[in-house]
Protein backbone atom coordinates (compact mmCIF):
# COMPACT_ATOMS: atom_id res chain seq x y z
CA UNK A 1 0.00 0.00 0.00
CA UNK A 2 0.85 3.57 -0.84
CA UNK A 3 0.90 4.31 2.23
CA UNK A 4 2.93 2.42 4.36
CA UNK A 5 5.67 3.21 5.79
CA UNK A 6 9.13 1.40 6.56
CA UNK A 7 12.52 2.29 8.13
CA UNK A 8 16.17 1.52 7.35
CA UNK A 9 18.63 2.72 10.38
CA UNK A 10 22.14 2.38 9.30
CA UNK A 11 24.12 1.15 12.41
CA UNK A 12 26.67 -1.10 10.90
CA UNK A 13 29.73 0.85 11.19
CA UNK A 14 32.51 0.76 13.73
CA UNK A 15 33.27 4.38 14.17
CA UNK A 16 36.72 4.37 14.34
CA UNK A 17 37.12 7.96 15.07
CA UNK A 18 35.23 7.50 18.56
CA UNK A 19 38.80 5.46 19.18
CA UNK A 20 36.83 3.03 21.26
CA UNK A 21 35.91 -1.07 21.65
CA UNK A 22 32.47 -0.33 21.53
CA UNK A 23 30.88 0.45 17.90
CA UNK A 24 29.79 4.18 17.23
CA UNK A 25 26.07 3.42 17.31
CA UNK A 26 25.97 1.97 20.66
CA UNK A 27 27.90 4.80 22.85
CA UNK A 28 25.49 5.67 25.66
CA UNK A 29 23.70 9.21 25.74
CA UNK A 30 21.21 9.82 28.26
CA UNK A 31 19.59 6.57 28.97
CA UNK A 32 20.15 5.31 25.68
CA UNK A 33 22.26 3.89 23.24
CA UNK A 34 22.56 6.73 20.14
CA UNK A 35 21.04 4.65 17.42
CA UNK A 36 18.24 3.90 19.63
CA UNK A 37 16.90 7.61 19.70
CA UNK A 38 16.65 7.36 16.41
CA UNK A 39 15.06 4.30 16.32
CA UNK A 40 12.42 5.86 18.94
CA UNK A 41 11.95 9.11 16.67
CA UNK A 42 10.80 7.26 14.01
CA UNK A 43 8.60 4.92 15.93
CA UNK A 44 7.62 8.95 17.71
CA UNK A 45 7.07 9.38 13.81
CA UNK A 46 4.80 6.47 12.90
CA UNK A 47 6.79 4.33 11.20
CA UNK A 48 5.15 1.01 11.16
CA UNK A 49 8.47 -1.40 10.27
CA UNK A 50 12.40 -0.74 11.57
CA UNK A 51 14.82 -2.27 9.93
CA UNK A 52 18.47 -2.12 11.50
CA UNK A 53 21.50 -2.80 9.36
CA UNK A 54 24.30 -3.66 12.06
CA UNK A 55 27.44 -5.32 11.57
CA UNK A 56 27.97 -9.25 12.50
CA UNK A 57 29.31 -8.53 16.12
CA UNK A 58 26.80 -6.38 16.90
CA UNK A 59 23.67 -8.14 14.98
CA UNK A 60 22.06 -9.38 18.57
CA UNK A 61 22.13 -6.43 20.41
CA UNK A 62 18.95 -5.06 19.07
CA UNK A 63 15.40 -5.88 20.41
CA UNK A 64 11.75 -4.85 18.70
CA UNK A 65 13.37 -3.94 15.28
CA UNK A 66 14.22 -6.43 12.08
CA UNK A 67 17.50 -6.83 12.14
CA UNK A 68 20.01 -7.42 8.63
CA UNK A 69 23.82 -7.93 8.62
CA UNK A 70 25.91 -5.93 6.56
CA UNK A 71 29.11 -8.44 6.20
CA UNK A 72 31.50 -6.08 5.23
CA UNK A 73 31.37 -2.14 5.50
CA UNK A 74 31.06 -1.70 1.52
CA UNK A 75 29.51 1.89 1.98
CA UNK A 76 25.61 3.21 2.85
CA UNK A 77 24.09 1.95 -0.52
CA UNK A 78 25.01 -1.37 0.26
CA UNK A 79 24.05 -0.99 4.14
CA UNK A 80 20.35 0.28 2.63
CA UNK A 81 20.32 -2.77 -0.04
CA UNK A 82 21.36 -5.04 3.05
CA UNK A 83 17.85 -4.39 4.01
CA UNK A 84 16.20 -5.43 0.81
CA UNK A 85 15.54 -9.23 2.04
CA UNK A 86 13.82 -8.25 5.17
CA UNK A 87 11.56 -5.65 2.84
CA UNK A 88 10.59 -8.22 0.52
CA UNK A 89 7.15 -7.37 -0.91
CA UNK A 90 6.98 -4.18 0.68
CA UNK A 91 5.39 -1.71 -1.64
CA UNK A 92 4.83 1.79 0.84
CA UNK A 93 7.59 4.52 1.50
CA UNK A 94 11.38 3.68 3.13
CA UNK A 95 13.19 5.76 5.12
CA UNK A 96 16.63 5.68 5.17
CA UNK A 97 18.18 6.76 8.74
CA UNK A 98 21.84 7.71 9.91
CA UNK A 99 21.95 5.52 12.88
CA UNK A 100 24.54 8.75 14.67
CA UNK A 101 22.07 11.23 14.48
CA UNK A 102 20.40 11.17 18.06
CA UNK A 103 19.19 14.71 18.14
CA UNK A 104 16.60 14.21 15.23
CA UNK A 105 12.83 14.78 16.02
CA UNK A 106 9.76 12.90 15.29
CA UNK A 107 8.59 16.04 13.95
CA UNK A 108 11.44 16.70 11.44
CA UNK A 109 10.91 12.72 10.42
CA UNK A 110 7.19 13.51 9.90
CA UNK A 111 7.50 16.83 7.94
CA UNK A 112 10.03 15.08 5.51
CA UNK A 113 7.38 12.84 5.23
CA UNK A 114 4.82 14.66 4.23
CA UNK A 115 6.95 16.57 1.66
CA UNK A 116 7.69 13.55 0.10
CA UNK A 117 3.75 12.42 -0.32
CA UNK A 118 2.02 15.77 -0.81
CA UNK A 119 4.03 16.45 -3.89
CA UNK A 120 4.41 12.69 -5.04
CA UNK A 121 8.50 12.05 -4.87
CA UNK A 122 10.14 9.02 -5.90
CA UNK A 123 12.79 10.52 -3.65
CA UNK A 124 13.24 13.53 -1.02
CA UNK A 125 15.78 14.48 0.50
CA UNK A 126 16.73 15.81 4.32
CA UNK A 127 18.93 19.28 4.08
CA UNK A 128 20.32 21.46 6.22
CA UNK A 129 22.20 24.83 6.66
CA UNK A 130 25.33 24.08 9.13
CA UNK A 131 26.77 27.58 10.46
CA UNK A 132 30.17 25.91 8.81
CA UNK A 133 29.13 23.66 5.38
CA UNK A 134 33.07 22.46 4.91
CA UNK A 135 32.93 18.86 3.60
CA UNK A 136 29.12 18.41 3.44
CA UNK A 137 27.51 17.47 -0.05
CA UNK A 138 26.01 21.01 -1.28
CA UNK A 139 22.00 20.62 -2.50
CA UNK A 140 21.61 22.23 -6.18
CA UNK A 141 17.82 22.99 -6.12
CA UNK A 142 16.16 24.08 -9.71
CA UNK A 143 13.73 26.53 -10.19
CA UNK A 144 10.52 24.42 -9.17
CA UNK A 145 12.75 24.10 -5.84
CA UNK A 146 13.09 20.45 -6.38
CA UNK A 147 16.00 18.86 -6.18
CA UNK A 148 18.55 19.04 -9.30
CA UNK A 149 21.66 17.29 -7.80
CA UNK A 150 23.75 16.87 -5.15
CA UNK A 151 27.23 17.55 -5.24
CA UNK A 152 30.21 16.92 -3.12
CA UNK A 153 32.19 19.55 -1.86
CA UNK A 154 35.54 18.23 -3.84
CA UNK A 155 33.38 18.60 -7.26
CA UNK A 156 31.47 22.04 -6.27
CA UNK A 157 32.27 25.27 -8.31
CA UNK A 158 33.03 28.20 -6.03
CA UNK A 159 29.13 28.92 -6.97
CA UNK A 160 28.29 25.73 -5.64
CA UNK A 161 30.48 25.71 -2.80
CA UNK A 162 28.92 29.06 -1.22
CA UNK A 163 25.46 27.09 -1.50
CA UNK A 164 24.54 27.03 2.45
CA UNK A 165 22.13 24.01 2.01
CA UNK A 166 23.68 20.55 2.73
CA UNK A 167 22.84 17.26 2.16
CA UNK A 168 21.89 15.19 5.21
CA UNK A 169 22.36 11.69 4.23
CA UNK A 170 18.71 11.15 5.36
CA UNK A 171 15.92 10.39 2.45
CA UNK A 172 12.74 8.60 2.19
CA UNK A 173 12.14 6.94 -1.28
CA UNK A 174 9.20 4.51 -2.87
CA UNK A 175 10.23 1.21 -2.55
CA UNK A 176 9.61 0.60 -6.07
CA UNK A 177 12.56 3.35 -6.82
CA UNK A 178 14.52 2.69 -4.49
CA UNK A 179 15.60 -1.04 -5.26
CA UNK A 180 16.04 -0.74 -8.62
CA UNK A 181 18.01 2.40 -7.93
CA UNK A 182 20.64 0.23 -5.37
CA UNK A 183 21.02 -2.42 -8.15
CA UNK A 184 22.48 0.40 -10.59
CA UNK A 185 25.13 2.11 -8.05
CA UNK A 186 28.57 1.26 -8.87
CA UNK A 187 31.32 2.00 -7.14
CA UNK A 188 33.55 5.18 -7.53
CA UNK A 189 36.28 4.48 -5.18
CA UNK A 190 38.93 2.10 -4.70
CA UNK A 191 37.55 0.30 -1.60
CA UNK A 192 34.68 -0.82 -3.91
CA UNK A 193 32.06 1.08 -1.37
CA UNK A 194 28.55 2.29 -2.92
CA UNK A 195 26.60 5.60 -1.63
CA UNK A 196 23.14 5.77 -1.58
CA UNK A 197 23.43 9.43 -2.71
CA UNK A 198 23.93 8.35 -5.99
CA UNK A 199 20.60 7.16 -6.15
CA UNK A 200 19.25 10.69 -6.08
CA UNK A 201 21.52 11.62 -8.98
CA UNK A 202 19.91 8.65 -11.06
CA UNK A 203 16.46 9.49 -10.18
CA UNK A 204 16.96 12.39 -11.34
CA UNK A 205 18.46 11.69 -14.44
CA UNK A 206 15.76 9.46 -15.32
CA UNK A 207 13.05 12.01 -14.88
CA UNK A 208 11.68 11.15 -11.41
CA UNK A 209 10.49 14.17 -8.88
CA UNK A 210 12.90 14.00 -6.16
CA UNK A 211 12.15 17.06 -3.58
CA UNK A 212 14.08 18.17 -0.67
CA UNK A 213 12.79 19.09 3.01
CA UNK A 214 14.80 21.92 4.77
CA UNK A 215 15.16 20.94 8.57
CA UNK A 216 14.03 23.78 11.06
CA UNK A 217 17.08 23.21 13.17
CA UNK A 218 20.88 22.21 11.93
CA UNK A 219 22.15 20.33 14.85
CA UNK A 220 19.24 17.72 14.41
CA UNK A 221 20.89 16.33 11.44
CA UNK A 222 24.56 16.69 12.22
CA UNK A 223 26.11 13.21 13.05
CA UNK A 224 28.34 11.88 15.47
CA UNK A 225 31.50 10.90 14.69
CA UNK A 226 34.02 11.87 18.01
CA UNK A 227 33.83 11.99 21.41
CA UNK A 228 33.88 15.55 21.32
CA UNK A 229 30.41 15.31 19.37
CA UNK A 230 29.11 12.97 21.56
CA UNK A 231 29.21 15.86 24.07
CA UNK A 232 27.77 18.49 22.26
CA UNK A 233 25.11 15.91 21.15
CA UNK A 234 24.56 14.71 24.95
CA UNK A 235 24.25 18.68 26.04
CA UNK A 236 21.71 19.37 23.07
CA UNK A 237 19.78 16.91 24.23
CA UNK A 238 20.06 17.81 28.02
CA UNK A 239 18.92 21.35 27.00
CA UNK A 240 15.20 19.41 25.02
CA UNK A 241 14.87 17.42 28.07
CA UNK A 242 15.00 19.89 30.26
CA UNK A 243 13.18 22.26 28.22
CA UNK A 244 9.83 19.67 28.21
CA UNK A 245 10.27 19.29 31.73
CA UNK A 246 10.19 22.87 32.86
CA UNK A 247 7.42 23.37 29.85
CA UNK A 248 5.81 20.59 31.73
CA UNK A 249 5.79 22.79 35.30
CA UNK A 250 9.18 21.16 36.70
CA UNK A 251 10.94 24.12 38.47
CA UNK A 252 14.94 23.37 37.11
CA UNK A 253 17.08 25.70 38.96
CA UNK A 254 20.22 25.45 36.86
CA UNK A 255 19.27 23.29 33.45
CA UNK A 256 22.94 23.63 32.34
CA UNK A 257 24.09 21.84 35.76
CA UNK A 258 21.05 19.39 35.80
CA UNK A 259 21.42 16.00 33.84
CA UNK A 260 17.93 14.02 33.48
CA UNK A 261 17.67 10.85 31.00
CA UNK A 262 15.09 10.27 28.65
CA UNK A 263 11.93 8.30 29.92
CA UNK A 264 11.98 10.11 33.48
CA UNK A 265 8.64 10.87 34.65
CA UNK A 266 8.14 14.44 37.09
CA UNK A 267 5.29 15.86 37.73
CA UNK A 268 4.52 19.60 37.67
CA UNK A 269 5.53 21.49 40.88
CA UNK A 270 8.74 19.48 41.35
CA UNK A 271 11.71 21.16 42.21
CA UNK A 272 15.28 20.04 41.22
CA UNK A 273 18.03 21.67 42.39
CA UNK A 274 21.76 22.12 40.57
CA UNK A 275 24.06 19.61 39.59
CA UNK A 276 21.72 16.86 39.74
CA UNK A 277 21.30 13.57 38.05
CA UNK A 278 18.20 11.59 37.18
CA UNK A 279 18.62 8.24 35.40
CA UNK A 280 16.87 5.42 34.59
CA UNK A 281 13.33 4.50 35.03
CA UNK A 282 12.08 7.33 38.21
CA UNK A 283 9.10 8.77 38.53
CA UNK A 284 9.49 12.11 40.74
CA UNK A 285 5.58 13.14 42.17
CA UNK A 286 4.31 16.49 42.48
CA UNK A 287 6.12 18.87 45.49
CA UNK A 288 9.17 16.48 45.69
CA UNK A 289 12.25 18.30 46.32
CA UNK A 290 15.45 16.93 44.93
CA UNK A 291 18.88 18.76 46.64
CA UNK A 292 21.88 19.72 44.91
CA UNK A 293 24.60 16.99 43.97
CA UNK A 294 21.60 14.60 44.32
CA UNK A 295 22.05 10.97 42.19
CA UNK A 296 18.24 9.82 41.80
CA UNK A 297 18.89 6.28 39.86
CA UNK A 298 16.83 3.39 38.42
CA UNK A 299 14.72 1.93 39.63
CA UNK A 300 13.10 4.85 41.89
CA UNK A 301 9.84 6.81 42.64
CA UNK A 302 10.29 9.83 44.95
CA UNK A 303 6.62 10.69 46.45
CA UNK A 304 4.12 13.82 46.73
CA UNK A 305 6.48 16.44 48.90
CA UNK A 306 9.27 14.13 49.59
CA UNK A 307 13.15 15.45 49.94
CA UNK A 308 16.09 14.36 48.50
CA UNK A 309 18.94 16.52 49.76
CA UNK A 310 22.11 16.89 49.08
CA UNK A 311 24.88 15.11 48.31
CA UNK A 312 22.27 11.63 48.45
CA UNK A 313 22.13 8.66 46.14
CA UNK A 314 18.84 6.67 45.89
CA UNK A 315 19.00 3.70 43.95
CA UNK A 316 15.48 1.07 43.63
CA UNK A 317 14.07 3.16 46.07
CA UNK A 318 10.61 3.71 47.00
CA UNK A 319 10.59 7.05 48.72
CA UNK A 320 6.92 8.05 50.44
CA UNK A 321 4.76 11.04 50.45
CA UNK A 322 6.23 13.61 52.64
CA UNK A 323 9.47 11.70 53.69
CA UNK A 324 12.84 13.27 53.68
CA UNK A 325 16.64 12.15 53.05
CA UNK A 326 18.26 15.34 53.74
CA UNK A 327 21.63 14.73 52.82
CA UNK A 328 24.51 12.80 52.61
CA UNK A 329 23.05 8.86 52.37
CA UNK A 330 22.70 6.53 50.25
CA UNK A 331 19.43 4.30 50.01
CA UNK A 332 19.33 1.46 47.71
CA UNK A 333 17.17 -1.43 47.54
CA UNK A 334 15.08 0.31 49.71
CA UNK A 335 10.81 1.29 50.85
CA UNK A 336 10.69 4.66 53.16
CA UNK A 337 7.67 5.15 54.60
CA UNK A 338 5.41 8.54 54.50
CA UNK A 339 7.05 10.97 57.05
CA UNK A 340 9.90 9.54 57.69
CA UNK A 341 12.52 11.38 58.19
CA UNK A 342 16.27 10.08 57.41
CA UNK A 343 18.88 11.77 58.68
CA UNK A 344 22.76 12.55 57.32
CA UNK A 345 24.80 10.07 56.78
CA UNK A 346 22.49 6.61 56.96
CA UNK A 347 23.18 3.77 54.74
CA UNK A 348 21.64 0.56 53.27
CA UNK A 349 24.20 -1.65 53.01
CA UNK A 350 22.44 -4.50 50.87
CA UNK A 351 25.44 -5.95 49.52
CA UNK A 352 24.39 -10.02 49.64
CA UNK A 353 25.60 -12.33 52.72
CA UNK A 354 26.72 -14.89 50.16
CA UNK A 355 27.92 -15.21 46.62
CA UNK A 356 25.06 -15.56 44.30
CA UNK A 357 22.51 -14.58 46.53
CA UNK A 358 20.24 -11.48 45.67
CA UNK A 359 21.07 -7.98 47.78
CA UNK A 360 18.57 -7.82 50.69
CA UNK A 361 16.02 -4.89 50.84
CA UNK A 362 15.54 -2.77 53.71
CA UNK A 363 11.75 -1.11 54.35
CA UNK A 364 11.93 1.25 56.59
CA UNK A 365 8.00 2.23 57.82
CA UNK A 366 5.78 5.84 58.12
CA UNK A 367 6.74 7.94 60.48
CA UNK A 368 10.30 6.56 60.91
CA UNK A 369 13.28 8.95 62.71
CA UNK A 370 16.71 7.73 62.15
CA UNK A 371 20.20 8.98 64.13
CA UNK A 372 23.08 10.29 62.00
CA UNK A 373 25.52 7.69 60.82
CA UNK A 374 23.63 4.64 60.86
CA UNK A 375 23.61 1.63 58.68
CA UNK A 376 20.46 -0.71 58.10
CA UNK A 377 21.94 -4.04 57.49
CA UNK A 378 19.58 -5.79 54.80
CA UNK A 379 17.32 -7.85 54.59
CA UNK A 380 16.05 -5.67 57.43
CA UNK A 381 12.25 -4.06 58.58
CA UNK A 382 11.91 -1.00 60.63
CA UNK A 383 7.98 -0.81 61.86
CA UNK A 384 6.44 2.49 62.06
CA UNK A 385 7.59 5.09 64.13
CA UNK A 386 10.38 3.76 65.37
CA UNK A 387 13.38 6.08 66.83
CA UNK A 388 17.15 4.79 65.88
CA UNK A 389 19.60 6.04 67.85
CA UNK A 390 22.41 7.82 65.99
CA UNK A 391 25.93 5.72 65.15
CA UNK A 392 23.67 2.39 64.79
CA UNK A 393 23.99 -0.69 62.81
CA UNK A 394 21.02 -2.58 62.70
CA UNK A 395 20.83 -6.16 62.27
CA UNK A 396 17.71 -7.02 63.08
CA UNK A 397 13.74 -6.45 62.38
CA UNK A 398 12.37 -3.34 64.82
CA UNK A 399 8.81 -3.76 65.71
CA UNK A 400 6.17 -0.23 65.60
CA UNK A 401 6.63 2.28 68.29
CA UNK A 402 10.57 1.23 69.21
CA UNK A 403 13.92 2.89 69.86
CA UNK A 404 16.60 1.00 68.95
CA UNK A 405 20.51 1.36 68.24
CA UNK A 406 22.82 1.84 70.87
CA UNK A 407 26.33 1.12 69.80
CA UNK A 408 28.08 -0.89 69.39
CA UNK A 409 25.80 -4.05 69.31
CA UNK A 410 22.01 -2.77 68.92
CA UNK A 411 19.32 -2.89 71.08
CA UNK A 412 15.83 -2.16 71.08
CA UNK A 413 13.85 -1.25 73.56
CA UNK A 414 10.00 -2.16 72.42
CA UNK A 415 7.21 0.34 72.72
CA UNK A 416 9.56 3.28 74.21
CA UNK A 417 8.42 5.78 71.70
CA UNK A 418 4.80 5.23 72.36
CA UNK A 419 5.22 4.99 75.97
CA UNK A 420 6.69 8.40 76.02
CA UNK A 421 4.87 10.00 73.53
CA UNK A 422 2.14 7.85 72.52
CA UNK A 423 0.77 5.68 69.90
CA UNK A 424 -0.99 8.38 66.75
CA UNK A 425 -3.49 4.82 66.29
CA UNK A 426 -4.43 4.90 69.66
CA UNK A 427 -3.62 1.33 70.32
Amino acid sequence: MADELAAVVMAAGIGTRMKSATPKHLHPLLGRRMVDWVIDAAREAGVERIVVVAAPQTADLFEGVEVAVQEEPLGTGDAVRCARGALDGFGGDVLVLNGDVPALRPATISALIDTHREVAAAATVLSFEPADPGAYGRIVRGGDGRLARIVEAGDASPEELALGEVNSGIYIFRAEKLWPALERLEPQNAQGELYVTDTLGLLVADGEPCAVQLADDPLEAEGVNTRAELALAAAFLRHRINEAHMLAGVTIVDPNTTWIEAGVEIEPDVVVHPFTVIRGRVRIEGGAEIGPFAYVRAVSVIGERAKIGTFVEVKNAAVGAGAKVPHLSYLGDVEVGEGTNVAAGNITANFPHEPGQPKGRTRIGRNVRTGVDTVFYAPVEIGDDVWIAAGSVITDDVPPGSLAGFPPRQTTKEGWVYDKHGNPDGD
